[in-house]
């Protein structure tokens, strides 16, 4: 989240509601698993993974398994990892990630409110601690945001940012329920075709792919790979899981990190607004800069202006899209989100952002444009976006589908037409740039078949040791006051704000402030001092 993080910006889908397009999130939906039927007290045969683990496991064994579940969970089931095989149509497709990556299949409960009924799959992925055994301390998942996003997939594209923690952690991340390789939820054959898709194809898994369930698969995960507390680094939606589990499980809470917080205290429509205004200030100081920099800046001489000229590109180019290069042309919705996208990669979005800005301007081409309009570079997470049903996507996965599914599983807010016409005002009137394009998202839920589970996630975790909240000031996607809201809503002694004044979606590991204060926290257990402010 991003905030559910259909407003956590990064990847973008074309959407279509009632003939209108917006931005949603990325690629395709795939086919479903098979849910499998477990009885309670089934032996361990019964869950065993395929493959087998050639090299000796740790020593590390937990004895605190999550209460409630069948034997078969948890004494009858060992992760057996081995060889990751390619990534599967759900995930994305494409080559396996290669020898120093290990895959397993972890059994888990569909319910968990009757978890002897029927199991799933949940795909995991880990590279080992590089450094000396004497030296491990454990697992560290991680989760890079979302929802909808692929661990399996993230985790070696965005391994070599936590190198530094991988010499004495096993860096280990998931597919999420309704994501990639656990029960991918199906919304359509090759796009997002709206909620009577995924109720024909998956209705008997959507009302279980929230983050509630997740957070209870997470503790599975730790006892499993023989953690007695989870070590964690959750990123944008990632802080919401991760917050969600210290509420379930604080006593089971190891060495936290929440980088780029949702904020836990707003519900779906706030959280719409409160990103398009950090969108449109991210802008204004983007603006003001390329007036400074730039004697032919294609913004003009000052923010004002600048509002007026993109004004007119969108309008423009929702009129007559911009050729690419490509099949897919360039509308202002799509320019809207990737204008928002250069904005999170912070200051060094900044100079690229001129370049796509005089392309499509002087040129009458929207290539730079639409390199970002679906998709982040590595360093920014890969963090969907969402409206409400997707119009065509151009990768395969079914991050679409999962980001919707999971995210109306969380939030109970369905608007009926008329106050769903009213948030569409407010979210315009929120910002003149890009309150248009963000609008739509208002009808993320609207004919959801299944009630949502409640209107804001309960992160309270009180009991738990204290938990590292890492935020940007310039943060356009999950905007810097959520920060606040987040280490509050912890619980007093809990949540601990490291702020960092930069520009951005996320500062580690490019800030080196707060790069060298996340590793001492994770690697020696020592925190900040509170109000600890990076430049």
């Amino acid at each position: 989240m991003g905030v559910r993080n259909w407003i956590s910006g990064c990847s973008v889908w074309r959407v279509r509601w009632g003939g209108v397009s917006a931005a949603l999130g990325r690629r395709a939906a795939a086919g479903l698993l098979a849910v499998v039927v477990v009885a309670a007290g089934t032996g361990c045969d019964a869950l065993s993974d395929r493959g087998s683990d050639s090299r000796p496991p740790t020593s590390a064994k937990a004895t605190n398994p999550p209460p409630g579940l069948p034997a078969a969970f948890t004494a009858g089931q060992r992760l057996n990892w081995s060889a990751c095989p390619a990534p599967s149509a759900a995930q994305g497709g494409g080559d396996a990630p290669g020898g120093d990556w290990e895959c397993a299949t972890m059994k888990a409960p569909l319910d968990y409110r009757r978890p002897g009924r029927r199991a799933i799959d949940v795909a995991l992925i880990r590279k080992r601690a590089t450094g000396p055994e004497r030296k491990r301390i454990g697992s560290l998942v991680l989760n890079f945001g979302g929802p909808g996003v692929s661990g399996v997939m993230g985790l070696p594209e965005f391994a070599g940012d936590y190198a530094s923690l991988g010499q004495r952690y096993d860096l280990v991340s998931f597919d999420p329920r309704g994501v990639g390789g656990t029960i991918p939820v199906n919304c359509g054959e090759k796009a997002y075709e709206g909620s009577d898709v995924c109720e024909k194809h998956s209705g008997r898994l959507l009302p279980y792919v929230g983050t509630a369930q997740t957070a209870r698969d997470l503790d599975l995960m730790r006892y499993l790979l023989g953690d007695q507390k989870l070590n964690y680094f959750g990123v944008s939606y990632g802080t919401e899981l991760g917050g969600v589990y210290a509420h379930l499980f604080p006593k089971n809470v190891g060495r936290l990190v929440l980088e780029a917080p949702v904020d836990p205290t707003q519900n779906l429509l706030q959280e719409n607004i409160s990103q398009v205004k950090a969108v449109q200030s991210a802008f204004d100081r983007f603006a003001r800069h390329c007036a400074d920099a730039y004697d032919d800046c294609p913004t003009g001489s000052d923010p004002e202006q600048a509002d007026q000229r993109v004004i007119e590109l969108l309008d423009k180019l929702n009129k007559t899209s911009a050729a690419t290069g490509g099949d897919e042309k360039l509308d202002g919705d799509l320019a809207a989100h990737a204008i928002s996208n250069y904005l999170d990669l912070g200051k060094e979005g900044w100079g690229p952002l001129v370049k796509a800005l005089r392309e499509v301007m002087e040129q009458g081409t929207g290539s730079k444009l639409m390199k970002k309009a679906y998709d982040h570079a590595p360093g920014a997470r890969a963090l969907p976006r969402a409206g409400t049903a997707a119009h065509s996507e151009l990768t395969g996965g079914n991050g679409t589908s999962a980001l919707v599914a999971i995210t109306c599983a969380d939030s109970n807010l369905r608007p009926g037409y008329t106050r769903a016409e009213q948030w569409i005002k407010e979210t315009e009137a929120a910002s003149p740039v890009f309150g248009e394009a963000w609008s739509l998202g208002v009808y993320l839920c609207y004919d959801w078949p299944f009630h949502g589970e409640r209107a804001t996630p309960d992160v309270s975790a009180d009991g738990a040791p204290a938990i590292l909240v890492v935020a940007n000031t310039g943060d356009p996607t999950t905007p810097y006051a959520g920060a606040g809201h987040m280490v509050s809503e912890l619980g007093e002694k809990v949540g601990v704000l490291l702020t960092v004044r930069a520009e951005g979606h996320g500062s580690y590991p490019q800030n080196q402030c707060a790069g060298r204060t996340v590793d001492t926290y994770l690697l020696d257990g020592t925190l900040p001092a509170r109000d600890t402010t990076c430049s």
